[in-house]
């Protein structure tokens, strides 16, 4: 991956989060669950399954939307050098795995969407993907009627993290997402994935 655009700037006094001998690690802010496919999982039906395609080396982070409009698109321009595999499962030759995270909105159907692409991960049919975990874009302002929301944590405890992204009202109206737009709550999650995917190359556990 590129360097990461999405860094705040570092104020010249350390404050209580930066040590003076530089800035702190960003938090990993998301939730966890299991890192790897569990025996006994039963796979969902064939045409409950996302489709795969080949890519040609695990060289990169993909996302993938788990139904349309998810905004896995936004997310890849969000951190550059990364890819959006359209609603697709992204699979490299043997052996070492691509990282890939999901993407879904917070209504029902795409949290629902979202249970089903775990399930499918999590059942081994999908052999050579590493899924680091899933990111949850809001898709209206204000907080999440409580069923959603109870329904968003169940679903969050089949991936190994889940990360929240707010509404952002200037990207509902088609401007692109930068710096200037983007608020401190995504500079965070940003921050977090970034580091992850830094510090751990594609050799998370996936069955080949």
């Amino acid at each position: 991956m590129t360097q990461n655009p999405w860094t705040r700037q570092q104020s010249p006094t350390p404050g209580p989060e930066q040590s003076a001998t530089g800035p702190s690690q960003p938090a990993d802010l998301s939730r966890r669950g299991p890192s790897a496919p569990q025996h006994g999982v039963p796979a969902p039906a064939e045409d409950q399954r996302l489709p795969k395609f080949a890519i040609p080396a695990a060289d990169t982070l993909w996302w993938v939307g788990v139904h349309g409009g998810a905004g896995e698109t936004t997310m890849s321009l969000l951190l550059p050098g990364t890819r959006a595999a359209n609603h697709r499962w992204p699979i490299p030759p043997p052996p070492v795995p691509t990282p890939v995270i999901l993407v879904a909105r917070t209504n029902g159907s795409g949290l629902r969407a979202a249970q089903r692409a775990a399930i499918e991960w999590a059942s081994g049919v999908v052999q050579g993907v590493a899924v680091l975990g899933l990111v949850l874009i809001a898709d209206a302002p204000g907080r999440l009627p409580r069923v959603l929301d109870d329904f968003a944590d169940i679903v969050g405890g089949g991936v190994p993290r889940v990360w929240d992204i707010p509404w952002i009202e200037e990207w509902r109206r088609g401007e692109a997402p930068t710096p200037d737009n983007t608020p401190d709550e995504v500079f965070e999650v940003l921050e977090s994935i970034y580091a992850l995917r830094a510090s751990n190359p594609a050799d998370y556990p996936a069955p080949y």
